[in-house]
């Protein structure tokens, strides 16, 4: 898996390559009496592995202030596809609108780039999320810090 970005003094911009995984409901599990809760090992892969890639472009010290923030998921394609929709797809004109829900991306992607990219993610003030199909799984990621006049 490869990795390509742009990092400028108010922007980064890189791709995750791979299939993006949504946020998965939180476990519980009891020790002693005490209830735990955790994440999944799915949801725990993920975030480390976007949390790697992510701190191949981040900042010497993660960024503070207001963040405008871009997410461009590319799902795979699906085998049932005819050439047809394929290109459709292909060219965002056919577009997933099954589940997983865009938040649960956002949700598991937000917590992945916490403390490497940005300090928290409620400093996202901004944010557009896209969901396409294309033959090469991916996330495209963009981060703007936003000039406080």
């Amino acid at each position: 898996m490869g990795v390509s970005g742009i990092e400028t003094k108010n922007k980064i911009k890189f791709t995750v390559l791979g299939e993006a995984v949504a946020q998965e409901r939180a476990r519980a599990t009891t020790h002693r009496g005490r209830i735990r809760m955790y994440d999944p090992q799915n949801s725990r892969d993920f975030k480390q592995y976007v949390g790697l890639v992510a701190s191949q472009h981040a900042p010497r010290k993660p960024l503070e202030g207001p963040l405008k923030v871009r997410l461009a998921i590319y799902r795979p394609m699906l085998k049932s596809f005819s050439r047809r929709r394929m290109g459709l797809a292909e060219h965002g004109l056919y577009r997933p609108t099954t589940k997983p829900d865009l938040d649960n991306y956002v949700k598991s992607i937000s917590d992945a780039l916490n403390k490497i990219i940005w300090k928290d993610d409620s400093q996202v003030v901004d944010l557009r999320v896209s969901k396409f199909y294309s033959e090469q799984p991916r996330i495209e990621i963009e981060v703007e810090l936003l000039e406080i006049n």
